[in-house]
Order: structure tokens, then sequence, then C-alpha cells
């Protein structure tokens, strides 16, 4: 049971985190590009990342919850800490800001969460542009699209230009859906990519998040926690566990981005 320490309060907090996600990406880009032919990979970018901003700063807490359950291990002679036992913990530790502000331990749920925002903006950033990226070249490149398109059968007759489409008939001509194994490829890519160009702003989260646990008595923040990792482990530490990390996002992306691209055409959205 230890490997699923802390996945009561992972499963909490997944549902409202990709829900706000796709939710917000949808809002800002149709803020940011009303129009296919305003689509660039600058703004995608930034739709992006403002929509993985905007879920976390929502889901931070149960976040900061997650990881403490899943690192707080069991000593002998004492039970296994509750989710309750955690956020009683969190409270007791210094305040996560300036002493100015130690009479609002509700920050205490926001320690790393500024590492967390920076880390976001390029993750969430990347993982949108890569995967609509990819995805406009796999429905649309002459070479590739044959083999990864999804055989459409139209009600109408897609080469009349005489003919009103509906909403749905265009969503179907501006995105024709891709094949299953072709879908989940391009989530797993933009899981990976954005992995990678995100991953040392991890490291440095999860450290602050945990050093409430490991020092309760001191607040470190986000640049002795950067310099720590550089003065035990060099360049090195900020890239620890990438490699699992890929085991668990690629496929969590993959499935994500699926998931969301087969609910929208389910629900003509």
């Amino acid at each position: 049971m230890g490997l699923f320490q802390g996945h009561s309060v992972t499963l909490a907090r997944v549902f409202p985190y990709a829900a706000i996600k796709f939710v917000a990406y949808e809002q800002y880009r149709a803020i940011l590009m009303p129009t296919r032919a305003q689509e660039t990979s600058s703004k995608q970018f930034v739709a992006g990342s403002l929509a993985g901003v905007t879920s976390v700063m929502f889901t931070y807490p149960l976040d900061l919850v997650r990881v403490r359950l899943a690192y707080d291990v069991k000593e002998a002679g004492h039970k296994r800490p509750t989710v309750m036992d955690t956020i009683r913990n969190i409270l007791k530790e210094p305040a996560a800001l300036h002493r100015t502000h130690a009479k609002f331990k509700v920050f205490n749920f926001y320690r790393g969460f500024l590492p967390t925002v920076a880390g976001m903006v390029p993750y969430a950033g990347v993982s949108f542009w890569t995967y609509h990226t990819i995805t406009q070249l796999f429905r649309f490149d002459p070479l590739i699209s044959p083999y990864t398109r999804a055989p459409l059968q139209f009600d109408f007759d897609p080469t009349d230009d005489d003919i009103d489409l509906t909403p749905s008939q265009q969503r179907l001509l501006d995105k024709p859906p891709l094949k299953t194994w072709a879908e989940l490829m391009c989530g797993g890519l933009a899981g990976l990519v954005a992995q990678t160009s995100s991953y040392p702003l991890e490291v440095i989260r999860r450290r602050m998040q945990v050093g409430g646990l490991l020092n309760p008595d001191t607040f470190v923040g986000f640049t002795e926690t950067t310099k720590e990792i550089y003065r035990l482990k060099g360049f090195k530490g900020f890239y620890v566990g990438l490699s699992i990390g890929y085991i668990k996002v690629v496929p969590m992306v993959a499935v994500s981005f699926a998931v969301y691209e087969r609910m929208k055409r389910l629900l003509d959205i």
C-alpha cells in the first residue's frame, strides 16, 4: 500500500486540475485566437501557459498535501499519517512567507508555489503548443495525414463551395479526427517535450514542498533550495528522476489529450 500513499488526494486534485486547465485553455484560446487564421505558435504557448497557471492556483494546496503524504513514511511505532494529520502539520510549520505574514498560516499550503508557477509556464505552454503543432502535421501534411487521419463519412459534399455548413460540419473540416494511436502519440510527445523543458523547476518545487517535513522549524526559499541542489549534486541534480518522470507523464498526457479530443467530439463542441 505504500506505493499508493497519497493516491486519494491525487484523485481529489486531478479532477478539478484537469477540468480547470482544459476549460481555461479553451477560454484563453477563444480570446487570443477567435478564428483559425489568427492562430500562431506564440499564442498557443501563451494560452497553454495561462491555462496551466490558472489550474495550479486553484489546486495547489491539494498538490502540497499529496506530495507530503507520498513522502512522509511511517516511523516505527507510529501510525501512517492521514490527510488531516498532514494538514495539521502544515499549519503548524513556520510561515511560508516573510515574517510579516506569519499569522496567515494558510500561506503554508502554498509552499513552493512560485517555482510551481514558474515551471507551469513552460510546461503547460510547451505541452499545448507541441500538441497543436503535431496534430496539425498529422491532420494536414500530405505525406503523413493519409496514415494518421481517421476515415470520415460526410453527410454533405465537402467540395461544394455553395453549401452552408453547420458549426459542427465546419469543425469536422477544420479539425478532422485522428486515429487513436495518432492521438495518443501526439499527446505523448507533447508530454515528453514539456516534461524535459520544465523538469529543473519541478525538482526545486518538490524539494521546497517537503522542506517543511525535513526541517519543520526553518523555511527555505527558492534561491536557497536551488543553491543546495547544485551544491549537493551539481547540474545533474536538477534532472534526478527525469526518466521516472517520463514513465509517468508521457502516458498520462497522451491519455489526457486523447480523452479531451474525444469528449469534445462527443459533446459536439
